[in-house]
């Protein structure tokens, strides 16, 4: 699942990429969440811009398996005061950029439980966290 910039910047790269994510990535199911956006060239995409919190409730009720939401902090933030989001895998990655959208909005208080980590070679910790009950 993806808001329209993420979705933009995936387009462009995955569908001519070659190798084991590429084929991975070209071979899910996609779900693109934009106002402006209303088709798709990349396979497998659908596009929404009906209610976000209400389309994403009939999409996971209807889906046999999880659906990740990749990047998109505008959407996530969308779907966190609708309890829509399961759990939340936060890379930090060692390079400050200086901006930026944040996960979180300001107000926004959401208790999460950590779950595990993983530190990576390249200096990248992956967080995994459930929303605390």
């Amino acid at each position: 699942m993806f808001g329209r910039v993420t979705y933009e910047l995936m387009a462009q790269h995955w569908p001519n990429a070659t190798g084991e994510v590429a084929d991975f990535m070209n071979a899910l199911p996609k779900y693109v969440f934009s106002r402006t956006l209303t088709k798709s060239n990349w396979n497998k995409t659908l596009m929404f811009n009906a209610d976000v919190a209400d389309t994403v409730g009939r999409l996971k009720r209807e889906s046999a398996k999880d659906i990740l939401l990749f990047g998109s902090a505008d959407l996530a933030a969308s779907l966190v005061p609708h309890g829509l989001i399961d759990g939340f895998r936060i890379a930090v990655n060692p390079i400050i950029l200086g901006g930026g959208t944040p996960l979180f909005k300001p107000g926004e208080r959401v208790k999460l439980k950590l779950l595990d980590t993983r530190a990576l070679s390249t200096g990248i910790v992956i967080l995994r966290y459930a929303p605390a009950t």
